[in-house]
């Protein structure tokens, strides 16, 4: 491994000790889900242990070196200490609980250091800063004045919250990173090893390459195929757009365009079903919903975004006179499908469990366990030369698995086993074991970042519960609501975007949504709706300057300004900043009450007015918009989202007319020329 680079290395390159660790983290993770073997609170105390271990043995204390190895490993077995400890003395832990010994003591506030420290070397300071503001409030919150002053707490009750039970660092989101989470991002990276990218990105280029705007077309598309699979914004601007982002350049659009594209269809991944980010598997288990309903809800918005930034791309290409690459060098997309159909099946086992009822950790397991099968059956199934062998070796596969169902998982676990079998004794089939090692490893270095922050972030959690300081915060947003429920969603939309200039989407969500959305509940906005109100904006702080976390991650490829980018970024993604807002006044939009009328109804009128504003963010329509119908297309889409009596019908009468008359002026400019 490379002393510069770290877990973005190649596995290939990782010292032997590094990937084991990795290895061994992954195994854990696919047991314990599997066949359930540990407690749920040992089961998190692990998953802290392991991601404790594999950060102090990458990252230093400063800089891009490798960290110096002698106090790499103590630090590194201090963490896994704390795993071995809770698991030890599990039953002790429990009959003795909130009355800690010196031990206790001691091992639970080693582990609040350790935690703080590897997020700080994973993230930077920022979120250690933030929860380190909660922690100290804690402590000595109850010497402020007035309501936000609590009653104290001494030392070992803030240690005893926070190191032991399941409300502070091993809280719902470790429970959540420990298992759906972990689960779906091995399951990305699998997908990804059997080059499920290429398959999207081939699909796309098939699709839309040879099309007006053709490349950022394409940005887009691969860019929601990709967030079925990842769930991850950043990892998507780093992936597909080292492809699309030059693609783009190469064929005319601006570099800050270029990249404000990929970034804006990238964190659309989070809120694409079937599989979205990793804060809406929180936030079904935070609100204590099917994450079915979590889907749902987003489906339509998702829709509304992708179709936006499609939509604003479609315009940029007109007004530049932007055209495709020729169709003879583009893909066939179909026949991308029929070389890697069988990548597709895993995907929608998966799909069809999710929105079947199961629980996202079975459709996890299962997924997981098909794509590895599919992997290794794939390297078998290519040395066979009939069609009719090949039908009969992959209906008998079929057969085993469906064993599954009524003998359990240890059935796809002894077919894979067999297949492991064969593929080291088939010439190539080694090579397809390495790719299925590395994909373990893979998901272990992927699940680092998100885990850290999900451990962390359970200080505030801890600390809030304790103190009760959210009722107090709600309470200021419940005076306000009173008055103007707008003023209360502008405050919190400017707490998420705030936020989001130094953390990630998980622990933002986490902080608004512990501390925001009970009080937009308490002023009447449904519960899915005021938790993606919440979900949506921390979304949206990646792309908002000044940090804009996509933006920067897109700019060394587009070879631009970090802030240009972002600034073309929060134009492409309106409907990002819009749908929220109108999903609060009508939750009909996420299909939260109303009848299939009123969904339709919502999905047209947000159509349009998205449409109206993409017109006036590029200044083109048939062609170049005069001076005065840009004010007239963005008042016209603004009266459409207000919800107040006769906005919508003076939005769609003003909206109609500005469209009818650009597109006449336009037919008219034509026949004169």
């Amino acid at each position: 491994m490379s002393e510069y680079q770290g877990l973005h290395a190649s596995p290939a390159e990782w010292p032997r000790a590094l990937f084991y660790v990795a290895l061994a983290f992954s195994c854990y993770q696919i047991i314990t889900a599997a066949f359930h073997p540990v407690s749920t609170q040992v089961l998190r105390a692990g998953h802290v242990g392991f991601l404790l271990m594999l950060v102090y043995l990458v990252y230093p204390v400063r800089g891009s070196d490798r960290p110096w190895q002698p106090l790499a490993w103590v630090l590194a077995l201090a963490g896994m200490a704390t795993f071995f400890y809770q698991w030890y003395f599990e039953a002790d832990l429990i009959q003795r609980s909130g009355d800690l010994t010196t031990a206790d003591m001691v091992i639970g506030l080693m582990l609040i250091a350790l935690v703080f420290e590897a997020a700080r070397r994973v993230m930077g300071i920022a979120l250690p800063i933030i929860c380190g503001l909660f922690l100290a409030y804690g402590l000595f919150g109850n010497h402020l004045p007035g309501d936000l002053a609590h009653r104290g707490y001494g030392l070992d009750q803030i240690v005893n919250q926070l190191s032991f039970g399941t409300e502070g660092l091993y809280g719902t989101p470790t429970y959540v990173s420990a298992t759906y989470i972990f689960l779906f991002i091995l399951f990305g990276s699998f997908l990804e090893q059997a080059g499920m990218i290429r398959l999207f990105t081939d699909f796309a280029m098939g699709l839309f390459g040879h099309r007006a705007g053709g490349p950022a077309k394409v940005s887009v598309v691969s860019s929601a195929l990709m967030g079925t699979i990842t769930g991850s914004g950043v990892a998507n601007v780093v992936t597909t757009g080292q492809f699309t982002i030059p693609l783009m350049k190469r064929f005319g659009y601006r570099a800050a365009f270029a990249g404000g594209v990929e970034a804006t269809a990238s964190m659309g991944s989070q809120i694409m079903p079937p599989v979205m980010g990793a804060v809406a598997f929180i936030m079904a288990e935070t609100i204590n919903v099917p994450y079915v309903e979590v889907a749902k809800a987003a489906l339509i918005p998702a829709l509304l975004y992708f179709g936006s930034v499609f939509w604003m791309v479609h315009l940029e290409a007109k007004r530049s006179q932007l055209n495709g690459l020729p169709k003879e060098e583009c893909p066939s997309a179909w026949d991308a499908v029929r070389q890697r159909w069988f990548l597709l099946i895993p995907l929608f086992v998966l799909i069809w469990l999710l929105f079947s009822g199961r629980t996202p950790m079975f459709a996890g397991t299962v997924g997981l366990a098909l794509t590895a099968i599919v992997i290794l059956g794939s390297a078998l199934i290519l040395r066979l030369s009939s069609t009719a062998l090949r039908v009969v070796f992959w209906v008998a596969l079929g057969i085993l698995c469906a064993g599954f169902f009524q003998l359990g998982i240890g059935v796809i676990f002894g077919v894979i086993g067999l297949l492991v079998l064969a593929c080291w004794f088939v010439r190539g089939g080694r090579d397809t074991l390495r790719v299925c090692l590395h994909a373990l490893v893979e998901g272990a270095r992927h699940a680092v970042p998100v885990g850290i922050a999900c451990v962390l972030v359970g200080v505030i959690i801890g600390i809030v519960s304790l103190t009760g300081v959210a009722s107090t915060f709600a309470g200021y947003i419940l005076a306000i609501g009173q008055d103007n429920l707008f003023l209360s969603l502008l405050l919190t939309m400017l707490t998420c975007l705030v936020l989001g200039m130094g953390i990630p989407t998980i622990p933002n969500y986490i902080i608004t949504s512990s501390i925001a959305a009970p009080a937009l509940l308490d002023l009447g906005v449904p519960l899915i709706v005021s938790h993606m109100f919440v979900f949506y904006f921390g979304i949206m702080a990646d792309l908002t300057p000044p940090v804009a976390l996509a933006c920067f991650a897109a700019a060394p490829i587009a070879r631009e300004s970090g802030l240009k980018i972002s600034l073309w970024a929060i134009r492409i993604a309106v409907a990002g900043f819009v749908v929220p807002f109108m999903a609060v006044y009508s939750p009909a939009l996420m299909m939260q009450g109303g009848d299939l009328w009123a969904t339709l109804y919502m999905l047209c009128k947000a159509g349009f007015a998205i449409g109206l504003w993409g017109i006036v963010f590029t200044g083109y329509l048939a062609q170049r918009l005069r001076w005065w119908e840009a004010p007239l297309g963005l008042l016209a889409g603004a009266l459409m989202i207000l919800a107040l009596p006769v906005t919508d019908e003076l939005g769609l009468g003003l909206g109609l007319l500005f469209v009818i008359q650009h597109l006449w002026r336009a037919r008219r400019a034509r026949q004169t020329a």
